[in-house]
């Protein structure tokens, strides 16, 4: 369940002090990171394929609504049934109507981002559907109970001592092994017969081809390829942004993603589907139905400077190099989104009186934006955001939102001391005359520093004892 960034210092704190989780983190980044830049050896080259990807994502925002006009066109010809949600309740609401249509009482899921974002698996089984995450990672979490902490491997934060207990937990007569193949396979075993038996599948969208009416999915372990072929009803869930021009221009889009995420030359399976069964097919839904979700993107795509962010092709590499978030994981955020990415995602779908906390969970070190494959520009939106935050226009929703009567007053007086020579040489010798009585203490700053003290002299009065005419 999403939360707000109320708690956020709490949440921060938990996951510094847990050093089992900080050491499985820092051991997964280490490896995705060396993995990634194996496969990025010529420098230029992978600057060269990152503006393509940026110019190719660039140029299908800039087009956006008439994109979608096309893709719903093409799709709807193809056969596949097209639905708008501008909100997250609208979206469960038409997955929900498709299921009842259909007297379905079960689905299946792929590993979906936009799912979790719509938080799809508690709304269904609320009312009494019976949904089961295939992916892998996303099953361990769901017999945890816990969110994803990452957006390419929700499982990251555990290590397989952690998933053998889960397991001999969940299921005592499974033979208990720590050996992660034989892990696997248990949870392959359990799964298997699901997929024979759901009435509905539901996968996510990594590329929406406009040319062809293609919804492209990309993944590893073939959940995904079962999920949409083997139950009669397949509903594919995305953001309106996942929007592609042509065909042409998946494969640099699909090699940034591969390297960018899990440092791999291409997944093990890539899923085309632009059609339900045709006559003469042995396999394949009878229908197909795709969910468009707007959820704030509208917003974020009218701001010239903010678009970037929908650029964003869900490979986790931000994450991966940022220094914040693999000390403190994904569930530190208490948001869909976390790291880099989710630091300037969620306070714009969700607004900065919510999440604009987040904004002060980066060093601003840049190693987000320099890894970025389609060169969002992180750092910038996150001080543009944290601006924000912290200044009210009147119009942006939460903006000023973050900004404490106490830093503001203090602000002020600066700005008028400093604007007035007078009263700023009267505040600098007061301040060296009573040093002394300066605070210990100084709010979160001093929790791991020194408090600081005024000089015993000021600068004037130094450059006045060594000869210096001041004025």
């Amino acid at each position: 369940m999403q939360t707000t960034d109320a708690d956020f210092d709490i949440r921060i704190r938990d996951a510094l002090g847990n050093e089992r989780v900080r050491g499985n983190f820092r051991r997964a980044m280490d490896g995705l990171m060396q993995r990634r830049l194996d496969l990025f050896p010529d420098a230029d080259a992978m600057e060269s394929l990152r503006r393509h990807g940026m110019a190719i994502k660039a140029s299908a925002l800039s087009r956006l609504p008439d994109l979608l006009e096309a893709l719903e066109e093409k799709l709807t010809e193809n056969g596949i049934r097209v639905h708008w949600a501008e909100t997250t309740e609208e979206a469960n609401s038409i997955v929900l109507e498709i299921m009842q249509s259909h007297g379905a009482k079960r689905m299946i899921k792929g590993k979906s981002m936009v799912s979790e974002e719509m938080g799809l698996n508690d709304y269904l089984i609320e009312r009494g559907i019976d949904v089961l995450e295939s992916d892998l990672g996303e099953f361990i979490l769901q017999l945890a109970e816990e969110p994803p902490s990452h957006i390419v491997a929700p499982a990251i934060h555990k290590d397989r001592y952690q998933i053998a207990e889960l397991f001999r937990e969940k299921f005592p007569d499974i033979p208990y092994t720590e050996d992660i193949d034989e892990l696997t396979q248990s949870a392959r075993t359990i799964l298997r017969d699901r997929f024979e038996a759901a009435e509905v599948g539901l996968s996510g969208v990594n590329f929406a081809v406009v040319e062809t009416g293609t919804l492209c999915l990309v993944e590893n372990e073939g959940n995904g390829r079962m999920s949409t072929t083997v139950p009669p009803v397949h509903i594919a869930v995305t953001g309106i942004e996942k929007v592609v021009e042509s065909f042409e221009q998946i494969p640099p889009l699909l090699t940034l993603l591969t390297r960018s995420a899990t440092g791999q030359p291409i997944t093990t399976y890539f899923n085309m589907i632009s059609s339900p069964r045709k006559p003469g097919e042995t396999d394949g839904p009878e229908e197909v139905h795709l969910v468009l979700l707007d959820n704030g993107r509208s917003r974020i795509y009218s701001d010239p400077e903010l678009l970037a962010t929908l650029r964003c092709i869900r490979c986790g590499a931000c994450m991966n190099h940022c220094p914040v978030y693999t000390r403190i994981g994904g569930h530190a955020y208490g948001t869909v989104y976390p790291g880099p990415i989710g630091t300037i995602l969620e306070p714009q779908k969700g607004g900065l009186d919510n999440y604009g906390g987040l904004t002060t969970a980066s060093s601003l070190c840049g190693a987000c934006g320099e890894v970025c494959p389609v060169r969002i520009p992180i750092p910038k939106i996150i001080n543009r955001l944290r601006y924000e935050a912290n200044h009210s226009d009147g119009v942006s929703p939460g903006s000023g939102s973050k900004r404490k009567k106490t830093e503001a007053m203090i602000w002020k007086t600066w700005s008028l001391l400093h604007a007035r020579p007078a009263l700023y040489r009267l505040m600098a010798k007061t301040a060296t005359r009573l040093r002394k009585l300066a605070p210990a203490k100084a709010g979160p700053w001093t929790r791991y520093r020194t408090a600081p003290k005024p000089a015993a002299k000021s600068l004037h009065d130094l450059a006045r004892t060594h000869g210096v005419d001041d004025e």
